[in-house]
């Protein structure tokens, strides 16, 4: 892993930060700042399960990224170092083999690996929103993308692009461009004027926790949380519905990683709209305890299934 973090960023003349991998950028403004403060909080803690791991002497697997390495403020770096997994770089040495990719298609090429090595997202090579509402009609039965050339009614228009943060609601029909997706607008309002996605982290298939993240409805698109809750995936979700999110997951081959699921007011029903394999988090607005108790709660499902 590259010791030097800030090469992966470059500051801007106008004030905004280009985040080089995903080209994607952020404002450099008192909102941001905070997010990193917070951020560095809980990295504290972070790193002080990484050192009492390796002062324990606990017998850790060993795990290896291609073709990049998460950075600390992707959610699996410190899941692993609370499951006691040690980072290597050669995946020929590895236990356990992770894709991490931030790209929205990415290759299934597996490194030269040892047959008993577990490998993990490999063949989850393509989440973009097209492909995400596809593998949602598939296992729901119903659907979630529309035509906009011929829907008559409010609907999202998004990037295909893993990240973008770029939708927004648009009359149909309109005519329809290229690297754009177009789905129906889910009511996913609730109390005071906010709108509520239930991002849902799975590990091999298996949903292990729920963040109920609200928001303001003018920023329903965007990474800018009002309120996070940490919850089971019990308390939210039906059997059935959680039986969608597991086949869900089969059907991209998501070995670890997170959905998007919002829940519609006027139908009742569940929509997967967007799924992500390189998550970052916990969420900034997380409460540090919630923070932390989700990290083990997702480093016991993560031990438990890869690690074994």
């Amino acid at each position: 892993m590259k010791k030097n973090w800030l090469t992966d960023f470059k500051l801007e003349g106008n004030g905004s930060v280009l985040i080089k991998k995903t080209g994607h950028r952020l404002q450099l403004d008192l909102h941001l700042a905070h997010d990193i403060f917070t951020w560095f909080c809980f990295y504290f803690f972070a790193q002080a399960w990484r050192l009492g791991r390796r002062l324990s002497g606990h017998k850790r697997p060993s795990i290896a990224f291609a073709p990049d390495k998460p950075r600390p403020w992707y959610l699996i770096w410190p899941v692993m170092h609370v499951a006691g997994a040690r980072l290597v770089d050669d995946p020929a040495k590895a236990d356990i083999v992770m894709q991490f990719d931030d790209s929205t298609a990415s290759s299934n090429i597996l490194p030269n690996v040892p047959d008993t090595a577990r490998t993990v997202n490999f063949r989850c090579t393509d989440i973009s929103k097209s492909r995400v509402s596809e593998a949602f009609e598939t296992v729901a039965g119903y659907s979630l993308k529309v035509d906009p050339e011929t829907y008559d009614g409010p609907m999202v228009d998004k990037s295909e692009i893993n990240a973008a943060h770029d939708g927004r609601v648009i009359a149909g029909p309109i005519p329809r461009e290229e690297g754009r997706a177009y789905q129906r607008l889910i009511d996913n309002t609730v109390a005071g004027g906010l709108v509520e996605d239930l991002r849902t982290c799975t590990v091999n298939g298996e949903p292990v926790l729920t963040f109920i993240k609200r928001r303001p409805i003018a920023r329903r698109f965007l990474n800018e949380n009002c309120e996070v809750f940490l919850v089971s995936p019990q308390d939210v979700f039906t059997a059935d519905e959680l039986d969608v999110i597991r086949a869900f997951t089969k059907e991209i081959h998501l070995d670890w990683g997170g959905v998007d699921v919002l829940r519609d007011a006027s139908d009742g029903r569940i929509y997967i709209v967007d799924a992500n394999k390189t998550d970052m988090g916990p969420p900034v607005a997380l409460p540090l305890g919630q923070k932390l108790r989700a990290t083990r709660q997702l480093a016991r499902a993560f031990a438990g299934q890869f690690a074994s």
